[in-house]
């Protein structure tokens, strides 16, 4: 741990050095950064520049880009698992590494490789998601070219992440120690007015080893997603199809194979202060050996005002969620909703529950304190959709079934967190949550409320 702090350190000084030149800012996507831009500044040298921009060719079209990420959170959970898990009165540390290569051979061939790390130490039960010391992340190879002035294809083959939209039903999963990838073909069609991704893939399931998240052959994952921008009054428009088959998967009704089907559209932008984010989704196929039919559905809306000539710019919010569960147990049908590949902090920070089953009623609270702080705090309201399903984890596993309980309530959970950035490079957080258990989570768990804290220090480079 020592080691890692130290060398934390030692690259934040060398950043600081580059820190008075200007370079593409960072994305969440990694692969989508460009430093081409580097090549037509002279200015531009030292090490870090020359890493983010080395040419091999001549003319600069040939050239290779590094980068990482490094990441240190501690965490303290008390009456974790609403006090079903075992207590740790010491809380437990968390790290992760992520190193690329970015390598352009002319102006249509990439190639793009990045390794992973994620730890846990002092953690008493630990996943794959928790841990998992050194894999292959990403790995694939771009062709790239243009179709008009306006109008470009890249064909991407490989291990690559995935993200699409709000990050609802396909993400990175950067909350969680360690983010996630598929092995996929993608097409995408980009224009300045639209883009368009195909694309095939297997999941990579994590797990604990070195070098050992091979080919899934259990989880294939298919689709198609549009994105329309500059579109009048309603501004900018997704409408998607997304496949899902599981070789085996579970809800409270039963476990089998999962062929799932889902269908759905989003409304999003900005109009001055106020901001919207709307989405409805319907999902059909067949569960299990007797091709239970499945129908499920979701409608979201995130809404926000800013008030900008007020000190401290606060930002009030609205967001809530219907959420399908399963009707009856035995039917015959399945209702409940998959959401498939969602981000890991679904609701909130401590990412308890899962987008299954569910009714959330969200209201937030934010504030810029400095151009370089912000006061967030939001309080969400949780009760089960169906009574005769149960509730889900962030990664849809079934935690707690509804055989047990004829209640809905299932709590409120209020969290606040302070999110500083000195500069591009650094990032650190803190941040605390209060769920409060409500009379379903006390027929099913111990009925302990959930206190739960941590700090997050981050480094890119």
């Amino acid at each position: 741990m020592k080691r890692i702090i130290i060398l934390a350190a030692l690259i934040s000084g060398m950043l600081y050095t580059a820190m008075a030149q200007q370079f593409p800012s960072f994305k969440p996507l990694r692969y989508e950064e460009d430093y081409s831009i580097l090549k037509k500044d002279s200015s531009n040298n030292g090490w870090y520049p020359n890493a983010k921009y080395n040419p091999l060719s001549s003319d600069g079209n040939v050239y290779v880009s590094l980068g990482g990420e490094l990441r240190l959170q501690y965490f303290y959970a008390k009456n974790d698992g609403w006090g079903d898990e075992p207590e740790d009165k010491d809380g437990y540390v968390l790290s992760r590494y992520l190193l690329h290569t970015d390598i352009h051979t002319g102006k249509h061939f990439r190639a793009f490789l990045q390794i992973q790390g994620s730890m846990a130490n002092g953690k008493v039960s630990t996943s794959p998601v928790d841990e998992n010391p050194l894999d292959l992340h990403q790995a694939f190879i771009d062709y790239r070219t243009g179709v008009n002035s306006e109008t470009k294809l890249i064909f991407r083959l490989g291990r690559q992440e995935l993200s699409y939209g709000s990050q609802r039903l396909i993400a990175v999963r950067d909350g969680p120690n360690n983010r996630q990838s598929f092995d996929a073909a993608k097409v995408s069609v980009i224009n300045t007015k639209y883009k368009l991704d195909l694309f095939y893939s297997h999941y990579v399931a994590a797990k604990k080893g070195i070098f050992d998240d091979g080919w899934n052959k259990d989880v294939q994952f298919w689709g198609s997603y549009l994105t329309l921008n500059k579109i009048p009054v309603l501004q900018n428009i997704d409408v998607y199809y997304l496949g899902l088959w599981r070789r085996k998967a579970s809800f409270d009704d039963g476990s089998g194979r999962e062929l799932r089907h889902s269908a759905g559209t989003r409304i999003f932008g900005k109009q001055h202060a106020f901001k919207y984010d709307i989405e409805a989704l319907y999902q059909f196929g067949n569960f299990g050996d007797n091709n239970n039919k499945i129908s499920a559905w979701t409608t979201s809306a995130n809404l926000a005002y800013e008030f900008t000539p007020i000190k401290y710019k606060p930002e009030i919010g609205l967001k809530t969620e219907l959420i399908s569960g399963d009707k009856n147990y035995g039917d015959n049908a399945l209702q409940t909703f998959n959401p498939m590949f969602p981000r890991g902090a679904y609701f909130g920070l401590a990412a308890l529950i899962g987008p299954s089953n569910l009714i959330d009623f969200h209201p937030s609270l934010s504030f810029e304190l400095t151009p370089r702080l912000d006061w967030n705090i939001d309080y969400d309201i949780f009760w089960r959709y169906s009574l005769n399903d149960g509730i889900y984890a962030p990664n849809t596993s079934l935690m707690y079934s509804g055989k047990n309980s004829s209640n809905r309530n299932i709590g409120r959970q209020l969290s606040s967190e302070f999110v500083y950035m000195p500069n591009p490079f650094l990032y650190f957080r803190a941040e605390f949550t209060w769920f409060k258990t409500e009379a379903y989570l006390k027929d099913v768990t111990a009925g302990r409320d959930i206190l739960f804290a941590g700090v997050t220090a981050q480094i890119r480079f």
